[in-house]
């Protein structure tokens, strides 16, 4: 059986974008791993980066309606090759090249540079020859497969199921899942994908080809993606599915991750109205929302759930080694706050006292001597911060020369092309505001720092999170956290209580989580004052507080 997207007909209609985008999905069933496209401006000749058996592949595509490529494909490429320090080279094409470009190529090779070329055929002989399914690194956790058994039994009782997994456990995993088993016992059945962003619909949209037969083709359904059809897959905006469910597209299956988004009333709430036949499940790391709408109204009670503490005292997330820095507490002003009820406003500019960026720079630089093959993620309060932290830490240590910046303001070419550097290792440190929030998978992560603090306990998890998958070699997620917000010492304490609840049935695990104050001093009367963490860590700036006076502090 060959691909659906790699058919003659199927690359030729689907343009440049198609041919680049069918390349990137035969990676995945190649094996290769971390495959970012990054054509556009300043791309270098290069349109797609790939890894595998840790070697850094590049790849040039070069479509044609009719006709051959010519040799500018092969000069592109020779300077992609050379400026991403390639160990392979690829000209990809749906035609054929012309004998100009076929001699350039093999004067190339006379100098010792390698170009591979696949032309239309021999994608369609890839097509026919590689598996049905992209290798799977590892088969579902038992977790997982109780999750996708409890899904498909509650869409079949009830057409409605949620799932609840923290950041790290796979929840786009059980997703594809619970969305291929339905392709293989329902070929024709419709399924829509749908998410809040643009960038995280494309990301899906990937993430699916791990649960689809290559017999299955997806569609991307955006502002600025119009596919010619709607079989299949297809993964969309919010707005754009509601676009096209209003013209009379019906799917069978409706699966909307990052079901947080969905509210009472609203563009999610009109899709899910206007579908009211198909099934349809949500996923999400955190199910908590600002304006307290509870979306088990939607998608009824959680059909499975596993939170970061479960998932880390039962071993499918890292163990942490978590030390909180409030060594700014201004003891002067705790006598008075115990005494007086202030909101959380006033606590938090009377009791902490923000460090200066460059201790913050020494306890990293430690932290990172004690970590065996470092990477770091540096969460900062603004671009401006981040930037700011970034030239910081390259002129502070030889280790980090190389530290880059990462945030919302960079196009999505840069922040591939960075991600790219970072998982090979070329990039030490990243530092970013919240473009980790979402949709970025960074298993090696073994040093997090937070240099901001967030108010909501959603992002918290998240970024979190970004830490917490596990990888060959990591012994346990090393955090940072120069915290000035009792709300944030309060989801911490959470954390630590609820882990140690955790943890005493599974005492065979090799590494044990750790959460600590760096001044104990501080740490017993947080411990102290916070009792009712759960409820403090998603309270609003004008709560009111008051404390006990903590004996023994004058």
């Amino acid at each position: 059986m060959s691909a659906a997207f790699l058919t003659a007909a199927e690359l030729r209609d689907g343009g440049p974008e198609g041919l680049t985008k069918a390349l990137e999905r035969t990676l995945w069933h190649l094996g290769f791993h971390d495959v970012r496209v990054i054509d556009g401006a300043h791309d270098h000749g290069a349109d797609l980066l790939a890894v595998r058996d840790r070697e850094q592949w590049v790849f040039q595509s070069k479509w044609k309606a009719h006709g051959t490529a010519d040799h500018a494909g092969v000069d592109d490429l020779e300077r992609a090759r050379t400026h991403y320090r390639a160990d392979k080279a690829v000209l990809v094409t749906n035609t054929n090249i012309t004998a100009s470009a076929e001699a350039r190529r093999r004067a190339l090779a006379g100098i010792g540079v390698d170009i591979t070329l696949w032309h239309g055929a021999t994608l369609d002989a890839i097509g026919q020859r590689m598996p049905d399914h992209v290798p799977a690194p590892y088969a579902l956790r038992p977790y997982q497969e109780q999750a996708v058994a409890a899904i498909e039994r509650d869409l079949d009782a009830k057409g409605t199921a949620l799932l609840v997994l923290a950041t790290g456990l796979g929840k786009t995993v059980v997703g594809g899942e619970v969305v291929g088993n339905l392709l293989v016992s329902r070929p024709d059945a419709r399924v829509l994908v749908v998410a809040h962003m643009r960038d995280l619909v494309g990301q899906l949209e990937k993430a699916l080809w791990r649960h689809l037969p290559k017999s299955v083709p997806t569609r991307l359904l955006t502002g600025e993606s119009k596919p010619r059809a709607l079989d299949g897959v297809v993964v969309a905006t919010v707005e754009s599915a509601l676009s096209a469910v209003r013209a009379g597209y019906k799917p069978d299956l409706i699966m909307i991750d990052e079901t947080h988004h969905v509210a009472e009333t609203g563009r999610f709430a009109e899709l899910l109205d206007l579908c009211g036949t198909a099934g349809r499940f949500g996923v999400t790391a955190t199910p908590w929302r600002g304006d307290k709408f509870d979306i088990t109204a939607r998608f009824g009670h959680p059909s499975f759930k596993m939170g970061i503490a479960e998932g880390m005292a039962a071993g499918y997330l890292s163990a942490v080694d978590y030390k909180l820095y409030a060594d700014g507490v201004d003891w002067d002003a705790v006598q008075d706050i115990s005494r007086h009820g202030y909101s959380i406003k006033d606590l938090n500019r009377r009791l902490f006292l923000p460090q200066r960026d460059e201790e913050i720079v020494e306890h990293l630089r430690t932290a990172w001597r004690e970590t065996a093959e470092p990477r770091a993620i540096v969460f900062c309060q603004t671009i401006e911060h981040a930037e700011h932290m970034a030239d910081l830490l390259a002129v502070a240590d030889p280790a980090w020369a190389n530290a880059s910046h990462l945030h919302s303001g960079l196009s999505k070419r840069h922040r591939d092309v960075l991600l790219n550097e970072f998982r090979l290792g070329r990039v030490p440190v990243i530092t970013c505001v919240d473009v980790f929030n979402e949709g970025v998978d960074v298993p090696d992560v073994n040093l997090i720092a937070f240099l901001r603090v967030t108010h909501s306990r959603r992002i918290f998890v998240q970024q979190l999170g970004r830490g917490l998958r596990l990888s060959p070699g990591k012994k346990a997620l090393k955090v940072l956290d120069f915290v000035t917000d009792i709300r944030r010492a309060a989801a911490v304490l959470n954390l630590r209580r609820t882990l140690e609840a955790e943890e005493t049935e599974h005492l065979e695990l090799p590494h044990v989580s750790r959460i600590e104050f760096q001044d104990e001093t501080v740490g017993s009367l947080m411990d102290m004052w916070i009792q009712d963490a759960a409820d403090l860590e998603t309270a609003a700036d004008e709560v009111r507080l008051q404390f006990p006076l903590p004996k023994g502090i004058l």
